[in-house]
């Protein structure tokens, strides 16, 4: 059984900068493509970024440029450091395995969620 435990979340000021990281269980990384995704209040939880097995990643347009995911498989952590945060991020960020089917990104598994809130 997958395990993900994500860590990192917190209160923000608007143009600050926040790190989440997500301690996976056993050989993850070299199974599954790895994921974040957000839930903001009243919303439904959308892809954020994702990263494949080979190291390749993918982002929603709203972060690009501002949110970089990242691992480290020695640690089996994936990361994703979020930059020039604004209010319109603010969310329950899970951190997900998954597959892929072509191009797109299934997650399989969910952690439990870290908040984050950003002050305007």
């Amino acid at each position: 059984q997958v395990q993900l435990v994500e860590s990192g979340g917190g209160l923000v000021q608007a143009g600050g900068s926040l790190r989440l990281s997500c301690a996976a269980s056993g050989s993850v990384f070299s199974i599954y493509g790895m994921g974040w995704h957000r839930q903001a209040p009243g919303a439904e939880r959308e892809l954020v970024a994702h990263i494949s097995r080979d190291g390749s990643s993918f982002y929603a347009d709203a972060v690009k440029g501002r949110f970089t995911i990242s691992r480290d498989m020695a640690k089996n952590t994936l990361y994703l450091e979020m930059n020039s945060l604004k209010p319109e991020d603010t969310g329950m960020f899970y951190c997900t395995a998954g597959i892929f089917s072509g191009k797109n990104y299934l997650p399989k598994f969910w952690g439990q969620g870290t908040q984050v809130t950003v002050s305007s």
